[in-house]
């Protein structure tokens, strides 16, 4: 279910608006896409004139970036240790920006936005 992003139906006063109109699709927002450990899933999402958004369903590699040497590369997550968004979320697995995972190269942050952005990239941690 999509979620109204137009004005309130109330005022600042606490008072009732009357809207002139109807509401419209581009007020529309999107449901939380809550990422997963798991074999890559992707969904293509339309956007507004006809751009298309790739939402990461599930996933299991990350970009792993190593701040002392500077080089990247992709490794395979392994289980989601503290996310900081919601404590259940570590249970369930569910990977957001700021989450720390562990990997098959050590600790890592999550930098992006898996849901919003369709990668996972993540910064090693000391």
């Amino acid at each position: 279910m999509s979620t109204w992003q137009g004005r309130s139906r109330r005022k600042k006063s606490g008072g009732r608006r009357l809207f002139a109109r109807k509401k419209r699709k581009f007020e529309l927002g999107s449901d939380t896409v809550n990422m997963t450990l798991g074999e890559t899933r992707t969904k293509a999402i339309r956007g507004r004139g006809g751009s298309v958004r790739h939402r990461l369903l599930k996933g299991q590699l990350v970009n792993v970036s190593d701040p002392k040497d500077g080089t990247t590369r992709q490794v395979k997550m392994v289980t989601v240790l503290e996310n900081p968004a919601n404590p259940h979320y570590v249970r369930r697995n569910i990977i957001t920006k700021g989450a720390i995972v562990e990997t098959e190269a050590g600790k890592a942050r999550i930098t992006s936005r898996p849901g919003q952005d369709g990668i996972v990239n993540a910064v090693l941690l000391k």
